[in-house]
């Protein structure tokens, strides 16, 4: 073990020298103090490291590794230990290629389906995010590498997503956006913690004391770094102040304002070298593990893509099935669909893998012995109308025993970057499946998307499997599946609406230019569906697998439950299929005290049991008091109501199977709220009741600062000439230009970045000076333009 290495034995300019990367993915290393370098990589479902190349928006090319099942697929799995063994994959694979930090996992909260970058996200509820992400950094850290929770906090769109202002209420804040980071801090330690671009209630993220020291170092016990996001910093003396200690990418010049800051008083020499500490921490510590013999790529990709397939298969969900699945033996399959040669199995941006293998859903079963009719249905990329397509597709399915139609999202719809226009699927697949479905009853659907979608069709087929984002062996899990290879033993991670309007954040989302208003407070997917009693096209937790089951004799171990007390809730559980079957056994909570408004079913535990034919299980879940708790905005902290509270076993948040009443010797038995008209906010006046303060006043477009985007000064002459030379001189390769989705996300960044973050991610190239000379000449002040560019000399 490296002997620690004390940060006030720095000069203060060395200090703040590692408070800022080298380049875009390490840290500064200073070779005559002892103190490495660390190297960082995006990998929340895989490695994307650049070992050389230095973009961070997932377009240049990258090193291959195991493209493993996004978040939002392996979510799906409910199974923390599955979740554990892929983090330790990606662990192993991050030491072989000499990453310290892997950039991962991600856990905000799925407000609203349309949310572009929800692929990477696990689910709507903080309980399962938060226990899913502490799995995930339990296993990339088991390898010996640092892993970073991220986008702390309340990051739940793209829109505007470098400098969008979620106002959200001190309840909803505590209760749903940083409940689960809590629970993944507290259960896994995780080294790092990514601060995001967002302001929340006026403030940056990463300038946030509140957010980055009160609550989550003092409150949470979070020892490790705080990193910013790629160019979120805002203020930079005030972000080590806050408590954020690495900037991130390197080359953002703000040392020069952070030596202001110390020489004028307004930031504390002590704060700088607590940041630099963490930093040398890090970075040391980096170094320790690779004193070990770590893996080589090539003996792990074998059983890498082995995981990646299994985790995949398992995570997936049988939404509906007529007694069609799993496919039977010698059926003669019309395969429909290009995702069935062209898979979409992963997001885009800067979470994309370059995988060292991709296997096809056509292969797949292929090799199994199915015989295979293919037809492709729909263009990949874009998928537009063509009718031709639908009727060549028609023409084969007519007379096969099973047709299988592979339809989804094609990665233009979505993507880091930008946010989804509909819940709707592309016209072309809509049309396909019911073209299809007219002509064979017996139509499988196999679903390829990171996101719920609507299903006009969902009472015309046979069956309908959600494979969601397979990974890199998405084609043989598909295969698996299907024929009963392995069990998709999967249940939703996220409520699936019936309509776009049955979701509670639509009509606030994703805002305006400058806020979004979280109005819906907690209701948010199954607490909104089960509070107003909307009906979901498909319910949070609901999975049919295969086979079938019996509970009963569901019981409490207590009929109490006091602060810090647990309780464990058991029902027994009977496979009555001819085969091994999965089961997950959820439990909610219905508080009946009344002490404040809270959504009619909360998920408090869940379990999950594997069961041979026949077999009885005794099924266990426990409950913490802690998961009954709701955030007192009076004395700013948790507190545990007093009063009877309902226990519900459950399949489903809609299906349940036994209620069990519980006493909750709380303290709390009076009202702690306001009294709330309504359970989201629609009116001003509720607005402002619930959030304890008026309604803040959106800062206005102009004057221009360095907060306005690229977009908001492109009606100018210095902007439209400003953006045509950010276009030109972005790194992307000629394979990224050809990609739709890649230039989708390529055009929003530019539009949407903010001025300083020309100076934040150029690496030099573009000054502070001519950031400010910019901002001048945008707002038609040219000789203060010309005075920044002379102050730059």
């Amino acid at each position: 073990m490296t002997t620690r290495i004390d940060a006030t034995s720095l000069s203060t300019d060395e200090q703040l020298s590692l408070l800022s990367g080298a380049d875009f993915w390490r840290t500064r290393a200073l070779p005559e103090h002892g103190i490495p370098a660390a190297m960082l990589a995006d990998g929340p479902h895989g490695l994307r490291a650049q070992l050389e190349a230095t973009d961070h928006l997932g377009l240049a090319s990258s090193v291959a590794a195991t493209c493993f099942p996004p978040a939002a697929t392996l979510a799906s799995s409910w199974d923390e230990r599955l979740v554990q063994e892929v983090g330790a994959a990606v662990g192993r694979e991050a030491r072989a290629l000499g990453v310290d930090v892997v950039l991962g996992p991600g856990m905000n909260i799925k407000r609203h389906p349309l949310c572009g970058r929800n692929f990477e996200y696990s689910s709507e509820d903080p309980l399962l995010s938060g226990l899913l992400a502490a799995s995930a950094v339990r296993g990339i850290q088991s390898a010996g590498v640092g892993a970073c929770l991220k986008h702390f906090a309340v990051n739940n769109q793209e829109h505007r997503r470098f400098v969008i202002d979620a106002i959200v209420d001190e309840r909803t804040l505590h209760e749903l956006y940083l409940r689960g980071f809590e629970i993944a801090v507290r259960a896994s330690a995780p080294r790092m913690v990514m601060a995001a671009y967002n302001r929340i209630n006026g403030d940056h993220a990463t300038d946030a004391r509140w957010l980055l020291t009160e609550t989550l170092r003092e409150r949470w016990g979070f020892d490790g770094v705080v990193v910013s996001d790629w160019g979120a910093t805002a203020d930079r003396p005030a972000a080590v102040t806050a408590g954020m200690d690495l900037e991130m990418p390197g080359g953002a010049g703000t040392e020069p304002a952070m030596r202001a800051a110390l020489a004028a008083g307004t930031l504390d020499p002590a704060d700088v070298a607590r940041s630099a500490q963490r930093v040398i921490d890090l970075a040391v510590q980096a170094q320790d593990a690779r004193a070990h013999a770590a893996p080589t790529m090539a003996e792990l990709l074998d059983p890498h893509d082995a995981l990646a397939r299994r985790a995949a298969a398992s995570s997936s969900v049988v939404l509906t099935n007529h007694g069609i699945l799993p496919l039977q033996p010698g059926a003669r399959v019309a395969l429909i669909g290009a995702f069935a040669e062209h898979p979409r199995y992963q997001g885009s941006g800067s979470s994309l893998v370059t995988p060292t293998r991709l296997t096809t859903a056509r292969e797949a079963l292929e090799a199994a012995g199915v015989v295979v009719d293919y037809a492709p249905g729909y263009e990949p990329v874009r998928s537009a109308a063509d009718a031709a397509l639908i009727d060549e597709a028609v023409a084969v399915a007519r007379d096969a025993d099973i047709a299988i139609v592979m339809v989804g999202l094609p990665g233009i719809a979505e993507s880091e970057g930008f946010d989804r226009d509909t819940l709707a699927l592309p016209a072309q697949h809509d049309a396909l499946v019911a073209a299809v479905a007219a002509v064979n009853p017996r139509t499988v659907v196999a679903l390829s998307v990171g996101a719920p979608v609507l299903l006009p069709w969902r009472d015309d087929v046979a069956a309908i499997l959600l494979s969601s984002l397979g990974g890199q062996a998405s084609g043989g899990a598909l295969a698996d599946a299907l024929l009963g290879i392995v069990e998709p033993a999967g249940r939703l991670a996220e409520t699936w609406p019936a309509a776009q309007s049955d979701v509670a954040a639509d009509p606030f989302f994703p805002g305006d230019d400058a806020q979004v208003h979280y109005r819906e407070g907690l209701f948010v997917g199954y607490r909104h569906a089960t509070t107003a009693g909307v009906s979901p096209a498909f319910a949070f937790g609901h999975g049919l697998g295969y086979g079938s089951s019996e509970w009963v004799e569901a019981r409490a171990s207590a009929a109490t439950l006091a602060e810090g007390g647990r309780l464990t809730l058991t029902v027994e559980v009977t496979n009555t299929g001819p085969t091994a079957r999965s089961e997950l056994v959820q439990v909610y909570a219905r508080d009946r005290s009344g002490v404040v408004l809270r959504p009619r079913r909360e998920l408090v535990g869940f379990a999950r049991a594997m069961l041979a034919p026949g077999e009885t299980r005794s099924v266990e879940v426990e409950v913490a008091a802690e998961a009954l708790r709701y955030w007192d905005v009076r004395v700013h902290d948790w507190a545990l109501p007093r009063g009877p509270v309902d226990l519900e076993v459950a399949r489903s948040s809609e299906t349940i199977e036994a209620v069990l009443a519980i006493e909750v010797l709380g303290t709390a038995s009076d009202s702690a709220e306001p009294p709330s008209t309504a359970p989201i906010a629609a009116s001003d006046e509720q607005w402002a009741r619930r959030l304890g303060r008026a309604i803040p006043t959106p800062a206005p477009a102009r004057p221009f600062t360095r907060e306005s985007t690229l977009g908001d000064i492109g009606g100018t002459l210095v902007g439209r000439t400003l953006r045509s030379a950010v276009v030109r001189m972005a790194p992307v390769s000629e394979e990224d230009r050809r990609d739709p989705a890649s230039l989708a996300l390529i055009e929003r960044s530019i539009d949407e970045l903010p001025l300083r973050g020309l100076a934040q991610m150029s690496q030099g190239k573009m000054s502070w000076a001519v950031v400010d000379a910019v901002v001048a000449a945008a707002n038609r002040r040219p000789l203060a333009a010309v005075g920044a560019l002379l102050r730059r000399r």
